[in-house]
């Protein structure tokens, strides 16, 4: 029984660790929301310059760094008290995958070293499989409508409202349209499946080379 739980358990921890690293890159992955201006022409949304756009932007990001202390305030739009509220909101939820990440890191890695030493590698196997399962569960939703993923996300993410902003008193919601976002989610999926595809490979690769070792002493 031991020696299914514990690979098991690894798994769904390494999982985790992963998918919390996703939510880190896409987060700081800044040069997929400058393609953005361009592609889905922000600037046409807005009475500011992609320059402008992108240092409100910035501001954004680096406010929303679990590191950040300060308060968030954007060179050029304005903010109400409701929006200022939802970005503490966000930046909460980050802060929380950082604590995640971190504590997943340690908890795999340490059940990663002792399976290994254990000739045991299908700990890759299941957490590639896990991971190869989201893109296939969530990609057809996201075609179909994803306004309604977007809209369902915030319902079970947010307490409030807050997120449901008003252009005219916080116009930070017109250089951060929906389709950015969606953008994001692809992001997450595709490195989800590279990190599966990566895993798959590596199991097949040690439990190989594990099985010629095997041969060579027989």
């Amino acid at each position: 029984m031991r020696s299914k739980i514990i690979p098991i358990l690894t798994s769904i921890v390494f999982a985790i660790f992963l998918i919390s690293t996703t939510v880190k890159i896409t987060l700081n992955f800044r040069p997929l929301y400058y393609f953005d201006i361009n592609y889905l022409k922000i600037t046409e949304e807005v009475n500011m310059d992609k320059a402008d756009i992108k240092r409100n932007y910035d501001v954004l990001i680096d406010y929303l760094q679990p590191s950040y202390k300060g308060e968030l305030e954007f060179p050029s739009l304005p903010m109400s008290e409701a929006g200022r509220i939802h970005f503490i909101d966000v930046k909460n939820i980050f802060i929380f995958f950082e604590y995640l990440m971190w504590i997943t890191l340690f908890i795999s890695l340490a059940g990663i070293i002792y399976l290994v030493i254990q000739k045991n590698y299908i700990v890759f196997k299941y957490t590639a499989i896990m991971l190869f399962a989201l893109p296939i569960i969530f990609i057809i939703p996201f075609l179909i409508d994803f306004n309604f993923v977007f809209t369902l996300f915030h319902k079970i993410a947010f307490t409030n409202d807050y997120w449901l902003f008003d252009p005219d008193t916080d116009p930070v919601i017109l250089i951060l349209p929906e389709r950015y976002f969606m953008h994001c989610a692809l992001l997450m999926l595709i490195l989800v499946t590279i990190y599966s595809a990566i895993l798959v490979f590596l199991y097949r690769f040690l439990v190989t080379r594990y099985i010629k070792s095997k041969g060579a002493e027989n």
